[in-house]
């Protein structure tokens, strides 16, 4: 067996760990990342995240048939993989390993493929990066059904299904859920939670479900999923509610009930490293482990799994070793996010149920996408504004933004309140016009203000 020193190794070709490694690289540090899947040079994002399902979002709402945007899809996918491979394997001091990684002790490394070891690795430092995975919920006959996929699945699909049935009404399920219903299929929506977005203020959550059953969506909450089976070329789900049976039959069905950390198999019991209930690796502020030298980055260590949070892993790593120290996990401050359904949901901070149930003083300011000249323009008017503010600093204390392009305007208000300004700067800024930020203005104009 084949045996490598460098002075950094990586595990997992993801958003931080690739960006981190060509950074080594430059500093004329030697590196190794490993990667299992070919497919995933680059990461989940790009292959078979949100690349390739904002790529679907899009031509969806275009109205592209679904055959077309796959293969567009698949094009873009295949360019931004080869790149990503190239990004780091042309560098000098890099080296990119093909393998399944597994630790033997706190810094060495056995690289196997198909089971067989290939290659042990011995580095001075270890970052480990392999993201997440999707959760499989138990359901009776899961494992003889030809129709459950999780996301990566149902993006490989090459023809559209006539009814999809989503497990989960999460951030995940709802955005199949628009994408699906853009091309025309039929989409059910089994939870079995009553509550739907229970993290989401009331009048919103209201909104986003109406808007989807104004598409086409069904929604069946509060239901208990007893078992599926195959009948033909379809699949039924047996599921309960109140001591009510029923069946809901489908071409596919989508287990959209959430990711947790990839660490199964990487031999973190042969270290120190520590992991937590939810098998996330424990780091502290500085995304350091338990065990010296060895970092964790990403989905696996836990909180938010976004793209963006990954590559600012990478700055409190590099502000660490090479930097001033001062970024750390503590300073991050808030993060914004989107759920790109039609029109796209967009959050950061504080909502009126949360500010409530922390006995936080708030002003409110809300307004109707209605009014915003950029709706129109658009042909989509629906959503809805909503602002907290602080009522002695005058800070923004969080956001909701429930419509066209809130992806977008989210991102400034997210500067906003990382800089402590207060919100009548963006009330009295100008704006390009016709624009969706420029919604602003009138958002926090004296008028949009709720009396409490």
């Amino acid at each position: 067996m084949e045996r490598r020193t460098f002075k950094n190794l990586i595990i997992g070709f993801g958003k931080a760990g690739k960006t981190l490694a060509k950074s080594l690289a430059n500093k004329g540090e030697t590196v190794a990342i490993v990667e299992q899947s070919t497919r995933m040079y680059g990461g989940t994002c790009i292959n078979i995240g949100c690349i390739p399902s904002k790529s679907l979002i899009v031509n969806g709402q275009k109205g592209e048939a679904f055959t077309e945007a796959v293969l567009q899809k698949f094009s873009l996918v295949e360019k931004l993989n080869k790149k990503n491979y190239h990004m780091i394997v042309d560098e000098q001091n890099a080296t990119v390993i093909d393998g399944k990684a597994r630790f033997l002790s706190d810094h060495e490394v056995e690289i196997s493929e198909e089971g067989k070891p290939i290659m042990l690795v011995q580095a001075e430092r270890i970052f480990i990066n392999t993201g997440a995975r999707a959760i499989l919920p138990s359901i009776l006959g899961m494992s003889e059904s030809k129709n459950l996929v999780t996301s990566t699945g149902l993006m490989d699909l090459q023809e559209k299904p006539e009814h999809l049935l989503i497990v989960g009404s999460g951030y995940i399920g709802l955005e199949f859920a628009a994408m699906f219903l853009s091309y025309g299929s039929k989409v059910t929506i089994i939870d079995s939670h009553d509550i739907f977005l229970p993290r989401q203020d009331r009048d919103v959550a209201k909104r986003v479900k109406q808007d989807l059953e104004d598409t086409g969506a069904v929604f069946k909450l509060g239901y208990e999923i007893n078992g599926v089976f195959d009948r033909d070329e379809a699949s039924i789900l047996n599921i309960t509610k109140d001591g009510q049976a029923e069946e809901v039959q489908g071409n596919k069905i989508l287990l959209a009930t959430g990711r947790k950390p990839n660490t199964s198999g990487l031999g973190l019991e042969n270290t120190s490293i520590k992991v937590g209930e939810a098998g996330h690796i424990l780091v502290n502020e500085k995304l350091e482990t338990s065990a010296p030298n060895i970092w964790a980055l990403g989905d696996v260590h836990g909180g938010p799994q976004f793209t963006y949070t990954s590559l600012d892993d990478f700055r409190i790593i590099e502000s660490q070793l090479y930097g001033d120290k001062s970024r750390t996990l503590s300073n991050r401050g808030e993060l914004a996010s989107s759920v790109f359904i039609t029109p796209t949901l967009s959050n950061i901070g504080l909502t009126e149920t949360i500010a409530q149930a922390q006995g936080t003083k708030y002003r409110l300011f809300r307004l109707e996408a209605t009014s915003i000249p950029k709706s129109a323009v658009l042909g989509q008017s629906k959503g809805l504004l909503k602002a907290l503010v602080d009522p002695e600093t005058q800070e923004i204390l969080g956001a909701t933004l429930y419509a066209e392009e809130s992806h977008e305007v989210i991102n400034i208000l997210s500067l906003a309140m990382k800089a402590k300004i207060p919100y009548t700067m963006l009330r009295d800024h100008i704006y390009t016009h016709p624009t969706m930020s420029e919604a602003l203005n009138d958002l926090f104009a004296p008028a949009n203000e709720v009396k409490l």
